[in-house]
């Protein structure tokens, strides 16, 4: 099935794993995979200015529509000329359905067919998320890429647990589809199943008629092991459509990128690198760095040595460290700047070895030297 304003065309995948690097041509702009994408929630990024993520070059960031319907309402940022005149962000945006926030938020909410019906954990005001309103307010915020509403699994749901998700995620899909006006902006579907690997294929066959230029992947890293979930893609892989791009959903820890990109994923996005930042840890090529103990006290050494970002460029460990251990804004900040850009960074190098097809050896490299 082909679409009028998004296509994607793949430069080279790795004979090997499978890994793909492609460009997804999007209205607001060209995306090159695969790549990280950068969460912001609530219509920011934490603590950072669309400045800051053009300079560590992310091409696309994530908003979420279960928070943005809450405050400030979808209502309200149409009326703003849309979210990327609200947040001034010219490249293109993908909204969460809000399907994983209401999933954990298990205690305020309710699923039937019709939708779910939830307490909004701000004030307790009861709400109806159907497909049909999520469709509504992702056309109002005016995001370039849609998510289907669906329905997350926890690990270790049972089997019937899990097909009823299934059931519902097809059936909620069915209704977006239906609603959805299309036009500039894509809808996603998103494959479920949990760890059942004969749910995961029906599911994917469920997504595939709904599935214009794009499929996720959801309810993977949600308490299972990583060996599970690579096992999972190492299924999904050849199941999936491969002329569209692939997103994995909620994944961000540097080895799982490396992971997933080996496993055919052309997308991925998480709050891990920010999260982390503002408690004072950092990625590096060996591991984590947590910056806000005592061995950095006298270290002026930049974060890592060999990286580009502003934080990097400008400050040492020892400055960040006494950021974060005096409360400073800024600290979390450049943490978080430096942390994105890893992200980003380690998405670009991925592409630069598949493209000169040493992707197997970069992979086993960074695995090798990453201490999780």
């Amino acid at each position: 099935m082909q679409d009028e304003f998004f296509s994607y065309e793949i430069i080279k995948e790795c004979p090997v794993t499978g890994a793909r690097a492609g460009v997804f041509h999007t209205p607001r702009g060209d995306i090159k995979t695969p790549v990280f994408m950068p969460v912001g929630t609530q219509g920011t990024v934490k603590g950072l200015r669309p400045e800051d993520l053009n300079d560590m070059n992310a091409q696309i960031i994530l908003s979420n529509t279960y928070h943005l319907f809450l405050r400030p309402g979808h209502e309200i940022v149409k009326k703003a000329g849309g979210l990327h005149k609200m947040m001034n962000w010219k490249k293109p945006i993908l909204t969460d359905s809000g399907g994983f926030q209401v999933f954990s938020l298990s205690d305020l909410r309710k699923v039937s067919e019709k939708g779910v019906e939830f307490r909004s954990h701000l004030s307790g005001e009861k709400f109806l998320m159907t497909p049909e309103l999520c469709m509504e307010i992702q056309e109002a915020l005016d995001s370039d890429i849609h998510m289907a509403l669906d329905q997350c699994t926890e690990a270790g749901a049972s089997y019937a647990e899990s097909e009823k998700a299934r059931e519902l995620t097809k059936l909620w899909l069915e209704r977006c589809y239906k609603a959805h006006k299309g036009g500039k902006h894509i809808l996603f579907p998103i494959v479920q199943g949990n760890m059942y690997k004969d749910l995961r294929s029906k599911c994917v066959e469920d997504c595939k008629p709904y599935a214009r230029c794009g499929m996720a992947i959801g309810g993977l890293s949600v308490g299972e092991d990583k060996a599970i979930m690579y096992d999972i893609l190492d299924h999904l892989n050849p199941l999936m459509p491969k002329d569209m791009p692939r997103y994995l959903m909620g994944v961000g820890s540097p080895d799982c990128l490396v992971e997933g990109f080996a496993r055919g994923v052309d997308m991925m996005d998480c709050v891990l690198p920010t999260r982390i930042a503002r408690n004072g840890t950092a990625f590096t090529k060996n591991g984590k760095m947590v910056i806000k103990n005592s061995s950095y006290k006298e270290d002026f050494r930049p974060i890592e040595e060999d990286c580009d970002c502003y934080a990097c460029k400008h400050f040492s460990r020892a400055y960040i460290r006494h950021l974060i251990n005096a409360g400073e804004m800024l600290g979390g900040e450049l943490l978080s700047i430096h942390n994105l850009r890893f992200l980003i960074r380690l998405a670009e190098q991925a592409r630069e070895a598949i493209l000169e097809d040493r992707f197997p050896e970069f992979r086993d490299n960074f695995i090798k030297n990453y201490k999780v």
